[in-house]
């Protein structure tokens, strides 16, 4: 246990406090290593200098979802004939924002904190930053350090934050980051965006549907870079039939404010165009958040990445103490593989120094132990309209890894369960098989709900399930996860 009673952060002068682990950073990931790194009773500290919770339960996931859920409804109900004719109105903004704001819990962190206690983790409050091996100052709002010693290890999870480009102008025009975008008390009339990936197209859709005139401006040739082209086609297809104005291909060479808006002067294909916004949201990409945690002093790169293995061992450091989890790794920013990152390294910690190895140190890939799915299983929806659902290797990836591959496609209009649940269903499901071991290594779904198919998807890949076993996984009728059937018949079976 450690060596103080008091682990609040309203203490008023300087303490000093003893931990068997520290993870530095409340978020949803530093949630998961904190909890089970104690599981086999070591004491646990998190520090955390906003809310409890992080970014994904006040700027990101929760607020983002529930901004774009009512859209999704609405548009659901009039694909429905019957339920369309009740459809007579719009989305009422201020209805929106106030449940979203009920998904953040009004940026009340109070319920987090209780389950931390609950839990038996202490939260210490403030900024903290390395000061050697295993030690940390935190420094709370008041002034206040803390100087946090660990016995056996430091977990950072601190998180990503956004990259704002050097374009000039661009930092004096106050832009928004997705905080502000998913945090909005005020709808705006007019938003420009800069940036083509989850966050850009998911805040447009998100503001076209509560009325606001949306334009897109993005500097590659198509939206969702990281997934298959058709993604990125349908996405943007959608997006403009509702009356998103997208620029594809298309640099913002600079920016300044007047009093009618937020001026963006862009080159595209050699013209240059000036855009007109009341606000701009610049979703251009985010960097680990390593700046100012005292990297140096255990001889790291302040800003870089922190690269780990797959227990989530920081490399280049001695004595196996540092670990890290989340966007700060640099190897998958999204919520949910960095909680399995960081239940992967909570275990290892748990097993490592709480008193039985259970094996870890000799542990194959695929066990608990081992974050082997960062490489060949990462699941991600974008929860635009249509959505994008994808695991694994795009196409392209599975060439580039070195694989034999064959690519087999299904309209998902054409499945009998997708006519049932709208008219006019649209949709495409694709998978890349590896043709030397005969098993999905990735797969993909543009169209409604797709999300829900994901999952399969996903262990089929994990699970690395032969296409001739896979074939005997019968699809329930009328549902639109027949497409396995379809899938797997125009793969030969």
């Amino acid at each position: 246990m450690s060596t103080s009673t008091d682990h609040s952060s309203d203490s008023s002068s300087a303490a000093e406090t003893t931990y068997d682990v520290i993870v530095v950073g409340a978020g949803a990931v530093g949630e998961n290593a904190a909890d089970r790194a104690g599981r086999t009773g070591l004491s646990v500290a998190v520090v955390e200098a906003e809310l409890v919770g992080g970014e994904c339960s006040y700027w990101a996931c929760m607020p983002s979802k529930a901004l774009l859920r009512p859209g999704a409804v609405l548009e659901a109900a009039r694909a429905v004939p019957g339920a369309a004719e009740m459809i007579t109105g719009t989305l009422d903004p201020a209805k929106v924002l106030a449940r979203r704001d009920s998904f953040t819990s009004g940026w009340d962190d109070s319920s987090q904190v209780d389950w931390l206690d609950g839990a038996g983790i202490a939260l210490v409050r403030g900024r903290a930053r390395l000061t050697g091996p295993k030690t940390l100052d935190v420094t709370a709002d008041d002034g206040t350090v803390t100087h946090l010693t660990a016995r056996h290890a430091v977990v950072v999870a601190t998180g990503s934050v956004p990259v704002v480009p050097p374009v000039p102008g661009l930092a004096e025009a106050n832009p928004w980051g997705s905080r502000e975008a998913t945090s909005v008390k005020e709808v705006p009339a007019s938003l420009a965006i800069m940036g083509g990936g989850v966050v850009g197209v998911e805040m447009a859709t998100a503001f076209a549907d509560l009325g606001t005139k949306v334009t897109l401006v993005v500097r590659g040739e198509r939206l969702l870079a990281s997934n298959e082209p058709f993604a990125g086609e349908a996405v943007a297809d959608s997006l403009r039939d509702l009356g998103v104005d997208v620029h594809l291909s298309t640099d913002v060479t600079s920016v300044e404010v007047h009093d009618d808006g937020t001026h963006l002067v862009t080159s595209s294909g050699g013209s240059t165009q000036t855009l007109v916004a009341e606000r701009l949201l610049v979703a251009t990409g985010r960097k680990p958040a390593t700046d100012d945690i005292g990297l140096d002093v255990v001889g790291l790169t302040a800003g870089d990445p922190l690269t780990v293995d797959d227990a989530m061992l920081v490399e280049g450091v001695e004595g196996g103490w540092l670990f890290a989890v989340g966007d700060v790794t640099g190897r998958v920013a999204t919520t949910h593989q960095g909680k399995y990152d960081a239940r992967v390294a909570g275990d290892v910690v748990a097993a490592r120094f709480g008193g039985s190895s259970e094996g870890e140190l000799d542990a194959p890939d695929w066990s608990r132990f081992r974050a082997t799915a960062d490489h060949a299983a990462v699941p991600q929806v974008v929860f635009s309209r249509p959505e994008v659902a994808s695991v694994g290797l795009t196409e392209q990836g599975a060439k580039d890894a070195g694989y034999q591959v064959d690519v087999f496609s299904y309209d998902l209009g054409s499945v009998a369960g997708a006519a049932v649940a709208a008219d006019g269903f649209t949709g495409k499901a694709q998978i890349v098989v590896d043709t030397d071991r005969g098993v999905i290594v990735g797969a993909t779904f543009v169209g409604p709900e797709v999300a829900e198919l994901l999952h399969a998807a996903t262990i089929a890949v994990v699970g690395e399930v032969p296409l001739d076993r896979l074939w005997h996984a019968v699809p329930s009728y009328p549902t639109v996860s027949e497409v396995w059937l379809r899938l797997l018949e125009a793969a030969g079976l």
